[in-house]
């Protein structure tokens, strides 16, 4: 490269390429130009790494000298894969585009057809538009489906693109027009499609729940993550098998959705794809209308360590590009904001010419052959087979780390005058009939103009080309997708000796139901049978759940091994990471965790695997952080124990307001196929996860759990006989009065740590006051209500026959006195019960913020103790007259309560 020697005279700041950087007065375009010829010339006889070699060095060279080079994480607004490296397109090309103009129209028609039957059902149409050919390139040669020999790809697919996905099906003969016509109406007889993805009402068809948006993204790493850990963990054999993940630039936006991306390539998860549809609007306008979104996710991504591959221009565009021996034709491309671009879109050749090209005679010149109707055409990259297929090849081959795919594509393409390109085109649900000729003329379907006004669906017949093409390429690709199936065989022992030590009691020495747990979950480790399928989760909090002792023995995943001496290695509790560790310690992030615990819960489906997650974390953190996420899990069927430790508003001392839980049982209240239990006792908790293992995993049914876990210390004792049916429907009776004579009678319900409360108000009851009280353990408020509600369905449902009595009101059918109800939870958890019950409830929780004290003052506050509960029972005798008021008033005293105390409501 010849040496330019010659003063720098002083800088003007120059707008290039999407940066801001500095030129020198009177720099000779030429000069320039045999730099750029020069390093063509590299680039030809040495290849593209000598090239980047050079420029490496060079760079090195520059910054040694002094020469401050700013970074940037961009290239160039242009194609990243340039003309000369694009493979050739392998399919008929025609054919595709005649099969793609047909699911478009059947997606159109979908919504179209199922606004007309009824007003505002909704529907979208410009998703699916927009993203067209990014899926069907995916379909026709890269989604591979799961066959008995090969696991599959994983494709996460754009929750408003599913009526596209659903024409595809139908083209497919997998839907019928029956179900098309139901679109968003699933009760209408024969049933019909939901509105998006949802795996718990089409469980054969769709795999993952993925229009919540920015949560796909995020499950789609630690998906591939865990794909890597079964391999690593010899669970399951390597394999080529990647993970997709289809999403809009809009739905970026969404913290959850860029928020793994260090984790995809910290552990180089080069079987993950991420595809952008890059359509620049959102809802209500632009994504950036006064920036770049692409060029601000590719710097995320690429400092991020991603690869990047910019679709963004199609095949038209290549020959201006090729004239274009200056470069101003991408510096144009790098100049404009997005809200540039989109007005661009929906303006005539006219426009373009001028408002794009006319900057610059020389740019014009590019474009004088060509008609403005042919400015007007010029195809974006992601609508261009070709260039979308180049984009999927290298991905699909690139090693070390995970891709994401940037495709340019216009939201509504082809929608025309209906909402092509325009800000209210996600609302679009309607066309009329001239809009809707148009789109058909547009795409070629063959309907004439009386039957395009009725929007019928069209399905070549079984012999025609198209559908004979579209069953082959399927076929070379191993068949349908999307598709759910269970290929997990279930698990064959009931493990009754396993949690055996369990129901035998602790011998007095104190324990907190924690490290019951813990002590449960090293058990099952080293279980024969399940054993190696245990999925222990934990967000940076193993050594606060008193699980440090794991890590010795089976170790903390690392995809790379150990590669360092851990500064506690000469003790026994030491840091170990293992490529084959089992422990998935996720660091500070909840969401990351529950992604993990989605990925294992669902990999019988996924993978055929019955890995069964342990995913315990801080309670307070869970369903009201990651609540989202938990919905998501139970849509997608997932199986699994989620552990809410350091539970209740009153057993976790010090901590205060922001830790102190007493939400998490009532959030856990709406998931419908989640059971959420409340234990007090080591027996209870190996009850409910042995019962629940053998439920998820030897029955196949699509549960979940929640189980609740304390810190505080105290002896568990030994399981009592016939308890174990009442512990899975959600109370029994623990302990009866000793007293058989008193006139006094009361039924206390205690449920968590608060059950020793009402166990030490049953004592002070019957020595100081002469009650007769039995104590009850309510290990599920949520059992007792769904079949108290179930009972009552079916006998307003059968009236003719003997009605059913929910479980609460059986056990307390033969019970005496009062009842009093008490839990480390808001109020609402025992009274949402309380109509059930054969008499008034006193309920007694935690509403209120949580304070910084220990456990004692903590349940004087909120006045959920042992005092407080005797209060209750006495003020419920007085108020069914059965003691006088002034012994309520004297009992005060005596306990030490403050009537002028603060109401821990409010304070």
């Amino acid at each position: 490269m010849a040496a330019h020697n010659r003063a720098i005279p002083a800088r003007d700041n120059v707008k290039m390429d999407n940066e801001t950087y500095t030129q020198p007065h009177h720099i000779e375009d030429v000069e320039i130009q045999e730099w750029l010829e020069s390093l063509d010339s590299v680039l030809e006889s040495s290849g593209a790494e000598v090239a980047s070699e050079i420029l490496q060095r060079l760079r090195a060279h520059a910054t040694v000298n002094g020469i401050d080079l700013p970074f940037t994480a961009n290239t160039p607004y242009a194609n990243t894969i340039p003309v000369r490296l694009e493979p050739l397109f392998p399919g008929d090309q025609e054919l595709e585009r005649r099969i793609k103009s047909l699911i478009r129209w059947n997606a159109l028609a979908m919504v179209v057809r199922a606004n007309r039957e009824e007003h505002n059902i909704g529907g979208h149409i410009s998703t699916y538009a927009s993203a067209a050919t990014l899926y069907e390139v995916g379909f026709n040669h890269f989604f591979r489906a799961r066959t008995p020999e090969f696991e599959g790809d994983t494709v996460y697919f754009q929750g408003h693109a599913a009526p596209g996905i659903y024409a595809r099906a139908f083209m497919e003969g997998r839907l019928s027009i029956q179900q098309l016509e139901n679109f968003r109406r699933e009760l209408k007889p024969g049933g019909g499609l939901s509105s998006y993805p949802h795996p718990w009402l089409m469980p054969d068809f769709w795999e993952f729940p993925t229009v919540s948006m920015g949560l796909s993204p995020l499950m789609a790493i630690y998906q591939a993550r865990f794909s890597r850990y079964l391999e690593n963990r010899g669970l399951k054999p390597a394999t080529d098998a990647k993970v997709w993940a289809f999403l809009g630039d809009g739905e970026t936006d969404e913290p959850e959705s860029l928020g793994a991306i260090t984790l995809a390539s910290r552990e180089n998860l080069d079987n993950l794809i991420f595809v952008v549809n890059c359509n620049l609007q959102r809802l209500d306008g632009p994504v950036r209308g006064n920036g770049q979104i692409i060029q601000e996710l590719e710097s995320a991504f690429r400092g991020a360590r991603w690869n990047v591959i910019k679709v963004l221009w199609g095949s038209e565009w290549d020959p201006i590009l090729e004239r274009d021996t200056e470069g101003l034709l991408v510096k144009r491309m790098g100049e404009l904001v997005d809200g540039e671009y989109q007005k661009l879109v929906v303006s005539s050749g006219a426009y373009v010419r001028q408002h794009f090209f006319g900057n610059d005679e020389r740019l014009l010149r590019l474009v004088e052959p060509l008609p403005d109707e042919a400015l007007r055409r010029l195809r974006l990259g992601g609508h261009d087979p070709r260039k979308v297929y180049a984009a999927y090849k290298a991905a699909v081959e690139h090693q070390g780390g995970p891709t994401v795919i940037l495709a340019r594509t216009i939201k509504g393409y082809g929608l025309g005058e209906a909402g092509e390109g325009k800000n209210v085109t996600h609302q679009q649900k309607k066309l009329n009939e001239d809009e809707l000729r148009e789109f058909r003329s547009r795409f070629g379907i063959p309907l004439n103009d009386e039957d395009c006004a009725t929007v019928p669906f069209y399905r070549p017949a079984e012999d025609s080309a198209e559908i004979q093409y579209l069953r082959a390429r399927r076929e070379v690709l191993g068949g349908y997708t999307p598709k759910r199936s269970i290929r997990s065989k279930p698990i064959a022992a009931v493990h009754d000796e396993l949690f055996k030590e369990f129901t035998e009691g602790s011998d007095e020495r104190e324990v907190s139901t924690t490290m019951a747990f813990v002590a449960m979950l090293r058990k099952m480790l080293k279980d024969a049978e399940i054993g190696k399928l245990i999925v222990p989760i934990v967000p940076d909090e193993a050594r606060t759940f008193g699980m440090e002792s794991l890590f010795r023995t089976v170790g903390i995943y690392a995809s790379g091994g150990q590669k360092y001496d851990p500064v506690d290695m000469n003790t026994l509790l030491l840091y170990r990471e293992a490529k084959d560790g089992q422990i998935l310690e996720e660091g500070i992030t909840e969401a990351g965790s529950m992604a993990s615990f989605i990925a294992a819960g669902s990999a019988y489906a996924t993978h055929g695997i019955n890995t069964i997650p342990f995913f315990i974390y801080y309670s307070m953190f869970g369903f009201q952080r990651i609540g989202d996420f938990i919905w998501a899990a139970a849509d997608m069927r997932t199986r699994g124990f989620l552990l809410g430790g350091t539970a209740g508003r009153t057993t976790l001392s010090g901590e205060g307001l922001q830790h102190q839980d007493g939400n998490s049982h009532i959030l856990a209240l709406p998931v419908p196929n989640l059971k959420a239990y409340d234990p007090a006792f080591a027996y209870e908790i190996a009850v409910i996860i042995q019962d629940g293992i053998r439920r998820m995993y030897k029955d196949g049914e699509n549960w979940f759990y929640y189980i609740t876990v304390m810190n505080e210390q105290y002896a568990m004792p030994p399981m009592p006989a016939g308890v174990r049916e009442g512990i899975l429907k959600g109370m029994y009776k623990y302990r009866a009065s000793v007293n058989k004579k008193a006139k006094l009678k009361a039924q206390l319900l205690g449920s968590g740590a608060i059950l020793n409360e009402a166990l030490r108000a049953q004592e002070i009851l019957e020595q100081k006051y002469s009650v007769a009280a039995d104590v009850w353990s309510v290990t599920s408020y949520k059992e007792l209500y769904v079949d108290a509600i179930e009972s009552e369905r079916w006998n307003r449902l059968n009236p003719g026959e003997k009605p059913r009595v929910p479980y609460v009101s059986r056990c307390l059918a033969d019970s005496q006195g009062v009842l009093v109800a008490a839990s480390d939870y808001l109020k609402t958890l025992p009274n949402m019960i309380a109509k059930w019950m054969p008499r008034r409830l006193a309920a007694l929780g935690t509403d209120g913020f949580g304070r910084s004290e220990g456990r004692t003052s903590l349940r004087d506050f909120f006045e959920v103790d042992a005092k407080f509960i005797v209060l209750a029972t006495l003020h419920e005798l007085s108020a069914d007259g059965k003691i006088d008021a002034k012994i309520v008033d004297q009992a005060i005293g005596d306990l030490g309560i403050v009537k002028s105390k603060p109401n821990p409501v409010i304070s």
